[in-house]
Order: structure tokens, then sequence, then C-alpha cells
């Protein structure tokens, strides 16, 4: 069994993180740290979970944690990585991985150089649901994919939960990346392929500030297909999925969500060949337990810190596209390894 801290316990630890650990095997988790320790203690009794702290390094240094979950605020990411890292302790990071390519650059140096495992919670992969159509691509059923479109909206007001999900230098940007990564590591992970070439609009309102409410974005892949992703925090909560192939297309209306059971479909032309329900109500759990094995070297993590960093590459050159109004190439992460 593996001892979790979960650093920056807020509405995402307790909405989701907190759930799938309730229905994870081998992981469970024993310490919490918040800013204020009032808080802290109270969430700590609230979810029955033995040690509370107000200090990451505090929670880092505990021997009653095992491996650490970074939960805090984006821009906070690289502190709490580099924490728990200095810690010796493996470290499992939410996403998006950082604010900049150059923060991820960081955290994996630091872990290669520490011998420290970091991965990434890009959760969705763990979905039964997408890693179905991921197989069902690779077999052929669509032929060659020649274009991939993901979704990712929902309504973020001026009284949402997350408080600073409007706050540009908290956050490191909109819907593109707090969202936004999880359509572009689905499309990655799908297609099996990487992003050359990016082109983005965005655009802005009162409430959001310097940073996008909305966008859209086109992704060039190497082996030639064609990707869009639209974002917003303005519409109901909606998450399409669909890839386009040469004989085929493979259709999701709901295709990025835990919540509800997800309908696959084939269609040929005009024709809904079949259908395929998934539930992903399993997918948080299954993203812990499977950190909690690497921890324990029974597997390697499917997710690792270069992965991230390869994602916040394309979001960079996404926000680059914003601004100059061109499509923008890619940097390539180098030919580092991940830690163990």
């Amino acid at each position: 069994m593996v001892n979790f801290g979960i650093i920056g316990f807020g509405l995402h630890a307790v909405k989701r993180l907190m759930p799938g650990f309730e229905l994870s095997k081998n992981c469970r988790v024993t310490a919490l740290s918040r800013r204020d320790i009032k808080k802290a203690k109270e969430s700590a009794q609230v979810y029955n979970i033995p040690n509370a702290f107000s200090s990451a390094k505090d929670l880092c240094q505990s021997p009653e944690v095992d491996a650490v979950f970074i939960a805090t605020p984006n821009s906070c990411h690289l502190k709490g990585v580099l924490t728990a890292i200095e810690c010796r302790k493996p470290v499992l990071c939410e996403k998006p991985m950082a604010v900049s390519a150059d923060e991820c650059r960081q955290m994996v140096e630091a872990a290669q150089k520490a011998n420290v495992l970091l991965g990434i919670a890009q959760v969705f992969r763990f979905n039964e649901s997408i890693r179905r159509i991921k197989d069902r691509i690779a077999a052929g059923h669509i032929g060659a994919p020649v274009y991939a479109r993901s979704e990712f909206c929902f309504k973020v007001g001026p009284e949402h939960p997350r408080a600073w999900i409007n706050d540009l230098k908290v956050a490191g940007g909109g819907p593109i990346s707090d969202v936004g990564v999880h359509c572009i590591d689905t499309l990655r992970f799908i297609l099996q392929d990487e992003i050359v070439r990016v082109s983005a609009i965005g655009m802005s309102d009162d409430l959001s500030g310097e940073q996008e409410s909305a966008a859209a974005i086109t992704l060039e892949f190497s082996r030639g297909a064609l990707g869009s992703v639209f974002v917003s925090f303005r519409t109901e909560y909606r998450t399409p999925l669909e890839i386009v192939g040469t004989t085929g297309t493979l259709r999701s209306e709901n295709g990025l969500n835990v919540d509800r059971p997800v309908h696959v479909e084939l269609h040929h032309e005009w024709d809904v060949a079949d259908t395929e329900t998934f539930s992903n109500s399993l997918s948080y759990a299954h993203q812990v337990d499977s950190f909690a094995d690497a921890v324990e070297g029974k597997a390697e993590f499917p997710i690792p810190s270069e992965e991230g960093w390869k994602n916040q590459q394309i979001l960079d050159a996404a926000y680059r596209s914003i601004k100059s109004g061109k499509t923008e190439e890619v940097a390539q992460i180098g030919a580092t390894k991940s830690a163990p």
C-alpha cells in the first residue's frame, strides 16, 4: 500500500482525487497540505486523513508519505514538484504540468538528476472509452486518420470555486491551458502521433481580462493528420470527440468525462455501424493505482514527465500563435529519458 500526500487540497482534491483514492486498490491518502493550517486540519478531519500540514516541505519530509500528488494552482506546480524531488519523494503532478515549457524542463532535469519518479496526471488516458478508440484506430477500423476534433467547454463565472482560475499570473492561461491540454493530450494519445505545428485564435471578455475566455486551435500532426480543438469558459459543459479516417469515423458526444456513460459510435457514411458504451468512473482510481505500482517497481507509469513537457510545448506554441497571428512550430523537448 502506497501512502500519498496531497499538496494543495482544494476543489480538485475534494471533487476528483479523494473519490478516486477511495476506489483505488493499492494506495491511500495519509497527509494533505493547505496554506492555512486551520483549514488543513479541518479538511483532514472531514476526510479522515491522519496528517495535516501548512508547508509542502513538511508534508514531503513526513515518514507517513511515500508519494506526493501536486494539486496546487498551475503556477505553484514547479515549486511543489522541486520540493518533492528534493525530499526524494515520487511525485505525480496535475495537468497542465507548468505554465511554461522552461518550467517543465526544470522539473524533468531535476527528477532525472535525483533519480526520482515524476509523472503527469492526464487522467483521460485512463478512460476505458479513450483507450478503446485508440485501439480501434490502431486496428484500422476507420482507415488512415485524416482529421481529429476535440472540444472542452464549461462555464466559469466570477464566483468559481477555483478562485485563481481567472488570474493569468496564477493559472498561466485560460481554457487553452486548463482544458485544452486535455484535448491535445487525448488526440496525441489516440493517434499515437506528435504535433509539429499549431495555429490559434483566442477571444477575451471583461471577466477573462488578460487571458482568453475561448479559443480555436488547429494542429498539424507529423504523419499528416489535422486536428482541431475548441475550448471555452462560457458555454455549458460539452466534450465531443471525433476521429475521421479514410474509411470511417469514430465519434463520441461526451468523450472527455468520468461522470456519465460514454457512447462511442462507428460511422460508415450515413450509417452507424456499431455503438459501444463505457463507464469511466474508475479513471482517477486507475491513475493513482498505476502510479503506486510504479512507485513499488511493479510497472512503468504510462504518462512520464516528458509527456507533460510535450503538451506544454504545444500550449506555448498556441499562445505564441494568438499573439503573432501566424502558424507556430512546436519546439522539440530533446532526447532526455524519464526517471525510472
